[in-house]
């Protein structure tokens, strides 16, 4: 039997919901489908190693959990032996995952994940062990990102006509920034290692990768992770009216002269004549079946992202030396806090597709 931790076990370490929490998503899968209106499937290639993620890895299944058949979503893993009929990107079927991203965009509140990674018996063409599919990297992650450019000519300088643009975010020598908002709770796997995970944060052009155990987890069982998201308002010194501009309902920097680490590319509020705050990430905390296993304190973002689940193959995760493995998700909840230092609006696409079903690349 395959027990799910109950929500009224899980208080162990969870402060309680803050007043005004508000449930926004409760997805069961109890109608045996994914629901294009709450989630999309990418046909993705990122990263090295790997050839992607195929919605063909993805599927809703039924499975016996606490004595009761209920629906499951399940995020199938290609390895390096696979040699089924999924394609991957440029054709390729091995290093092939899955993974499920919600339509909505979320800030601060509470994710609430049942996770499962692989199964107790071993299955043939799966992993020696079946609770550790090494190579594959299954993950919880939250993720949101756009790309702003000016003139290659105009890459140390502020625009006018582009608000977003700041030179202190200039990347890849072109005038180009990346707003990103991820966090990962957590990412497993990294060189075939499952009883320690990866909680990383992105914000802009910063990061903070951490490391944390996890071995409880690690059993082939359902498991119930949980990140608190928080974000605040921090009064900025020093910044007057004519050094911001106004674009989507938010105050961005435009003047070198107020320091960048004092904002790091956030947008600022207004809260008077010559007054402002930064709207800023505050601290990711993160539990395992209600014990807190993890916490980011920095580069934590603001602005709200996509809920992203399931399984890719990167190189870092090591070699995969099998043909298929699972990663399987119960119920999945989040309620939003609306924090005084979230940022809705700004971060709005959908992740894009990089190859065709046939696995040929897309033209950008």
């Amino acid at each position: 039997m395959v027990v799910i931790t109950s929500s009224a076990a899980l208080a162990r370490d969870l402060p309680p919901l803050p007043t005004g929490a508000k449930l926004v998503l409760e997805e069961d899968w109890s109608e045996g489908r994914i629901d294009p209106a709450r989630w999309y499937l990418p046909r993705k290639k990122w990263g090295q190693g790997n050839h992607g993620v195929s919605p063909e890895n993805v599927r809703i299944e039924r499975e016996m959990i606490a004595g009761k058949e209920r629906h499951i979503l399940v995020c199938q893993a290609n390895g390096d032996l696979y040699d089924g009929p999924v394609i991957g990107y440029e054709g390729r079927r091995t290093r092939v995952g899955g993974i499920v991203v919600t339509r909505g965009f979320f800030a601060s509140g509470r994710y609430e994940v049942v996770m499962k990674i692989g199964g107790v018996e071993p299955r043939d063409g799966g992993p020696a062990d079946p609770m550790r599919p090494k190579g594959a990297v299954p993950a919880v992650w939250t993720y949101g990102y756009r790309y702003v450019t000016v003139t290659k000519e105009g890459m140390d300088s502020f625009h006018a006509g582009e608000p977003l643009y700041n030179p202190h975010l200039k990347a890849y020598g072109v005038g180009a920034n990346e707003y990103w908002s991820e966090l990962d709770f957590p990412e497993f796997g990294k060189g075939g290692d499952f009883d320690k995970a990866l909680y990383n944060t992105f914000l802009q052009n910063k990061h903070q990768p951490r490391t944390f155990e996890v071995k409880p987890m690690i059993d082939g069982r359902y498991h119930t992770l949980t990140t608190e998201w928080r974000t605040k308002l921090v009064p900025i010194e020093g910044v007057s009216d004519s050094q911001v501009v106004e674009k989507d309902g938010y105050h961005w920097v435009h003047d070198r002269a107020v320091p960048f680490d004092q904002y790091l590319g956030n947008p600022l509020k207004r809260l008077g004549k010559d007054r402002y705050a930064v709207h800023a990430g505050d601290r990711a905390v993160h539990y395992l079946d209600g014990v807190k296993v993890a916490e980011n304190p920095t580069f934590v973002p603001s602005m709200a992202a996509q809920l992203n689940l399931g399984v890719w193959l990167p190189g870092w995760g090591g070699p995969a030396p099998w043909k298929q493995s699972t990663v399987s998700f119960g119920p999945v909840r989040i309620w939003q806090y609306f924090d005084p230092g979230d940022v809705r609006g700004i971060l709005i696409h959908d992740i894009d597709d990089t190859f065709e079903a046939d696995g040929a690349p897309l033209k950008k």
